[in-house]
């Protein structure tokens, strides 16, 4: 029994540690075959897809194989969706174990070329995941994916959908609009920036003119209008103010507040269902959060608490218990029977 229970902590700490899935690549049960309902268009056809990017790496791949298997499992064409996941250029075959999952995704690899130049643009933030090069490959997703894709829905690795996905995608984007993401007014923007900043005329000037006033948006989940954004070079704006971040020191997280920055006030509001955020707590500490009034189509485990690593651990906060149904890996699954 001493003996049992040894090698059961040994093996939750491996779990739970920023390595497991670098030492267990390819543990995970087979997801169900998802398919089309009866009325789905042709997936073979451009225009029946619904394009969606995340990242992929070891340290965060069992959040992003649940968050696969959640839009999946609540589309009623989950054929008609076409991942594309970006990864490291020196990334491990991550390819195989996601087709070990999803023997049937539709999906595509692309390496994350752009590191070596993000490298030097990155500055220090509150929190060293924010510091990772993958979590600036939102921006370049119009250079990464292919020039035909015009719209993408863009997810991190730490949501998981209860709702279609198509709704999401759906969603109408003025002319004056390239992304779609809901926003949160009540929050205190200046909290987002330094003393310096907010002391530069110059510099807080950018907020000036804007269609409306400015608010907090979370770039978790983002309905993207990629041909739009080729057409502004809107990359290259975001990368000004990062460079300007390296000189002067503007903001304290990673690449949320150039973002900002630039979409600001041009942001087209969604349904804040589609974006249930802070789940795992805030940057700094890993604390329990309830959910957020209303419906709930996505929830989101942003800030320093993850529920895969909180359930190994055995101090799972109550919403971990909401994302577990959805968790495949083989170790998850055989202490659920």
């Amino acid at each position: 029994m001493i003996v049992n229970s040894l090698f059961l902590a040994i093996l939750c700490f491996l779990l739970s540690s920023s390595s497991a899935i670098r030492v267990f690549p390819t543990e995970y049960v087979e997801a169900p075959r998802y398919i089309n309902g009866g009325h789905c268009e042709n997936p073979e056809t451009e225009i029946s897809l619904v394009h969606v990017a995340m990242t992929l790496d070891s340290k965060y791949f069992r959040g992003s194989i649940a968050s696969v298997n959640s839009i999946l499992k609540h589309s009623d064409c989950p054929e008609n969706i076409h991942f594309h996941f970006i990864v490291i250029a020196a990334a491990p075959p991550l390819r195989a174990a996601v087709e070990s999952v999803f023997p049937s995704l539709n999906f595509q690899i692309y390496p994350f070329l752009h590191q070596p130049k993000i490298k030097k643009l990155i500055s220090h933030s509150i929190r060293p995941a924010l510091e990772d090069p993958l979590n600036y490959a939102r921006i370049y997703l119009s250079e990464i994916l292919d020039a035909r894709i015009k719209r993408v829905v863009y997810i991190d690795s730490d949501t998981i959908f209860v709702d279609d996905i198509r709704r999401l995608w759906a969603t109408t984007l003025p002319e004056s609009r390239l992304i779609g993401a809901p926003e949160y007014c009540q929050v205190d923007l200046t909290k987002y920036y330094t003393n310096r900043f907010w002391s530069d005329p110059v510099l807080r000037g950018v907020f000036e003119g804007r269609s409306n006033t400015p608010c907090y948006f979370n770039t978790g989940v983002m309905v993207m209008d990629l041909e739009k954004w080729r057409k502004g070079d809107y990359t290259s704006k975001i990368e000004v103010w990062m460079r300007i971040q390296k000189e002067r020191r503007i903001y304290e997280l990673g690449s949320l507040p150039p973002l900002m920055l630039v979409f600001g006030g041009e942001i087209e509001g969604i349904d804040h269902r589609w974006n249930q955020h802070g789940l795992g707590g805030d940057n700094v500490e890993d604390s329990c959060r309830s959910l957020h009034p209303g419906r709930v189509s996505l929830m989101h485990w942003s800030g320093k608490g993850k529920p895969w690593v909180r359930l190994d651990e055995g101090r799972p906060c109550p919403v971990d218990h909401l994302w577990a149904p959805y968790d495949l890996h083989t170790f998850s699954n055989s202490m659920k029977h």
